[in-house]
């Protein structure tokens, strides 16, 4: 009997043993989460003595979504970085830019009350080149424009993909390469002669993810903005949506929609549209 109860005590000792060295060894949860998305997507049309019409034309885009958020104790703080260019050539024509993006949004945020934390926001965003296209090439490159908007706010987070910030005191800089021939009227907004535009006022930004069904994606990026000192019923906004139509694990059909209006830039709503075979590697 004793030997029974000495044994059933060691074995029991072992697995305390064993227990402990594999709680040791186990890695600590990190508090970021990553998560980011290569893209590329082609179009490509041809006609040969096509008696119904056409046009030949080629078109190719790539693109990275990169999501890098930390959250620990009270903290929080998320990150997208997107990056996207595009082209498309149509036969006899130039080249031309179908997209051209580089874009980082930062949210810092301390915990409040349920949903709700004090934010400190940061979104920069500006694009690689100027137009492609010979005959309307015009001073735009990196930086010129550049956008940078900074304020503290309040932010309502359900989760990583469904958030808005709210920031009533929003510092907005506008730049633009001075050096460069500027046409008579403001550039970006910017007087001609000087390279930076300040703005005082109000921006919201909303992030909301979801799934539509199956294997098919819907992200939704909003970004508006009111200048309290100048023409503050004049609201600038950003919206892109983001579906993507999973193949397999490699490929999938893109579809992205992008309206912008910012009558600083253009007296109109801009908008762009496309939609293609993704081929798409996830880090």
């Amino acid at each position: 009997m004793k030997n029974i109860i000495l044994l059933i005590a060691l074995t029991i000792q072992i697995q305390s043993i064993y227990s402990q060295e594999a709680m040791q060894e186990s890695p600590p949860v990190s508090p970021w989460a990553k998560v980011g998305t290569f893209s590329f997507l082609v179009n490509q049309s041809s006609f040969d003595n096509w008696i119904a019409g056409g046009v030949s034309n080629i078109s190719g885009a790539i693109g990275v979504n990169y999501d890098f958020n930390y959250s620990k104790a009270n903290w929080s703080w998320d990150n997208k970085i997107i990056v996207a260019f595009g082209i498309t050539k149509i036969k006899a024509q130039d080249i031309q830019k179908s997209n051209d993006r580089l874009e980082w949004n930062s949210v810092l945020g301390k915990k409040a009350k349920g949903n709700w934390n004090y934010s400190l926001f940061l979104n920069f965003k500006t694009q690689f080149t100027d137009d492609l296209n010979s005959e309307t090439k015009g001073p735009t490159s990196i930086l010129s424009p550049g956008y940078l908007q900074v304020g503290p706010g309040m932010l309502w987070k359900k989760s990583d993909d469904l958030k808005v910030n709210i920031a009533a005191a929003t510092s907005k800089l506008i730049v633009v390469d001075k050096e460069l021939t500027l046409p008579d009227d403001a550039y970006f907004g910017v007087e001609e002669g000087n390279s930076v535009r300040y703005e005082l006022g109000a921006s919201i930004g909303a992030y909301y993810k979801f799934t539509l069904m199956e294997n098919i994606t819907m992200e939704n990026i909003l970004n508006m903005y009111s200048d309290y000192l100048e023409d503050p019923q004049n609201v600038d906004f950003d919206y892109t949506i983001n579906i993507v139509m999973g193949i397999n694990k490699y490929f999938s059909t893109n579809l992205a929609f992008q309206a912008i209006y910012d009558d600083n830039a253009f007296q109109g709503l801009q908008t762009r549209q496309m939609i293609g075979l993704g081929i798409n590697y996830r880090f």
